[in-house]
């Protein structure tokens, strides 16, 4: 139970990489806040892990809601000592057909909400001396790709963000990393490729062979696989770790 006596708040908590997380930080012996926007999911994920004798609470809110949040989790955990934001929406579409609408909505939830969640928790591990913040960013914030401009965009913000963050708290006992992995098999993804294949026609298996060269990936990414990553950068093993976009694109393949 290497998380013993951890708060930890997971952002998109309710499915798949946030739902993963969440179990495995619970699992490590960590406290845990869910978050997301769909209250009767979370719920559900706050009883399973209740039912296997873990510590855990669902807060329901959106990018509106950090300040609810932190009061939540603070209340519940007595400190949150871990935050990962994973909260995350995607969309594709050709440049000149991206709205500003579409721009506005992917850079809210994807970057600015982590901004605010980290600006609410960090003061409080500043002053413990010990913290982990885990961005949940993607390949695409890195390398970028056709019809995601929004999406890439706020990734890149996100792994921007991360840097300059964990230079600010370096030598703290606080660190600051990303987790860039390529295409997980969740929902979002699913739908990507759904939209992929409605815009051009192809079969679902061609849309998502499609997909997956992007990135260089034979096969989608398991949740947990990512769960795993964040797991190892939230130990006490990893306080030299700060700064760092690890790249999964392949089971067992961080770098």
């Amino acid at each position: 139970m290497t998380l013993a006596g951890r708060g930890a708040v997971v952002t998109g908590g309710s499915r798949g990489i946030g739902l993963a997380v969440a179990r495995a930080l619970a699992e490590a012996g960590a406290a845990v806040v869910v978050a997301a926007r769909a209250p009767d999911r979370l719920q559900a994920v706050a009883a399973e892990l209740g039912a296997a004798g873990r510590r855990a609470w669902a807060v329901a809110c959106d990018v509106a809601g950090v300040r609810t949040l932190a009061r939540e989790a603070e209340s519940r955990l007595g400190h949150v000592d871990i935050l990962v934001n994973n909260a995350g929406i995607s969309h594709s579409a050709p440049v000149q057909k991206t709205t500003l609408e579409d721009w506005n909505r992917l850079l809210t939830v994807n970057a600015t909400a982590p901004f605010l969640c980290t600006q609410a928790f960090l003061p409080g591990m500043l002053a413990r001396g010990w913290g982990r913040v885990v961005n949940i960013a993607s390949v695409a914030g890195l390398s970028g790709g056709k019809y995601i401009a929004a999406y890439s965009a706020s990734k890149h913000a996100v792994v921007g963000f991360t840097h300059s963050v964990a230079a600010e708290v370096a030598g703290t006992g606080v660190t600051v990393n990303a987790i860039c992995p390529g295409y997980v098999d969740t929902d979002m993804t699913r739908q990507s490729v759904s939209r992929i294949a409605a815009k051009t026609g192809m079969a679902p298996e061609a849309a998502l062979r499609a997909a997956l060269d992007t990135s260089g990936q034979r096969r989608l990414i398991p949740p947990e696989e990512v769960a795993r990553a964040v797991l190892a950068l939230c130990q006490d093993a990893a306080r030299e770790t700060n700064g760092e976009a690890v790249v999964i694109t392949e089971a067992g393949s961080h770098r």
